[in-house]
């Protein structure tokens, strides 16, 4: 299994695994250079924007994501060689964390319609604090606010489902053995069925998954892929 891991893949793999184990076990508290929270937060840097990409909430999560990233990285980067695949990968990452904030956008536009700007403000600026101390506000409105506001993304998800579209293009007819039922399904079939779950998903809410962020990558790594030769990529 290891000898067959193509060189970006295994070196994703190798950041991956190090900055989770680095921010979540030695430096916990530097931890928001990993988390991608909304541009309007008071926490949010650009650096946010490309490490979120490469730190996990939990073991369970990392360990899922690079699974998908070995399986179906490792063909494609055999497939369109390294360079391409790298492109692809991040395209689909920050496409990923484009729709997402897209989405908190006007969830947020929707929540601050009727509020005043300053207390809009003090959300912005108080908020994250407000969550650290393991609170939030009274008031239902501000408290779903404060959650779109001061609740980071994290995790490779996004480049993904990137991942996971490009391979259903080019590998339309492959049969993907499903875990539960445990039943073989072509990749054509199976990666529509995935994305029509998260975009239901997203919008039943009650979950701390970015849905929308998956969304984001599986769609730009499509566009991507439809267009590479028109770009000469």
């Amino acid at each position: 299994m290891l000898n067959n891991i193509t060189p970006i893949v295994k070196n994703l793999l190798i950041i991956n695994i190090l900055i989770f184990v680095v921010f979540k076990f030695f430096m916990p508290d530097w931890s928001y250079f990993v988390e991608a929270f909304y541009p309007a937060s008071s926490e949010f840097l650009p650096v946010q924007l490309v490490g979120h990409m490469f730190m996990h909430a939990n073991l369970p999560h990392l360990f899922f994501n690079m699974f998908a990233l070995y399986m179906f990285g490792t063909v494609l980067e055999h497939y369109w060689g390294p360079r391409f695949f790298l492109l692809f990968y991040l395209v689909s990452g920050f496409g990923a964390i484009a729709l997402h904030f897209l989405v908190k956008y006007i969830s947020i536009q929707m929540l601050t319609s009727d509020m005043s700007p300053e207390l809009v403000q003090q959300v912005f600026n108080e908020g994250y604090a407000v969550l650290a101390r393991g609170e939030n506000y009274t008031d239902p409105v501000l408290s779903k606010l404060n959650l779109n506001v001061n609740i980071p993304a994290v995790g490779a998800s996004g480049a993904v489902y990137g991942l996971l579209a490009g391979f259903g293009l080019q590998f339309p007819r492959h049969k993907l053995m499903l875990l539960f039922p445990p039943i073989p399904i072509e990749a054509r079939f199976f990666i529509p069925i995935l994305i029509i779950f998260e975009f239901f998903a997203g919008f039943s809410g009650g979950s701390n998954i970015a849905h929308f962020a998956h969304i984001g990558g599986a769609l730009f790594g499509f566009i991507l892929l439809k267009f590479r030769y028109k770009l000469n990529l």
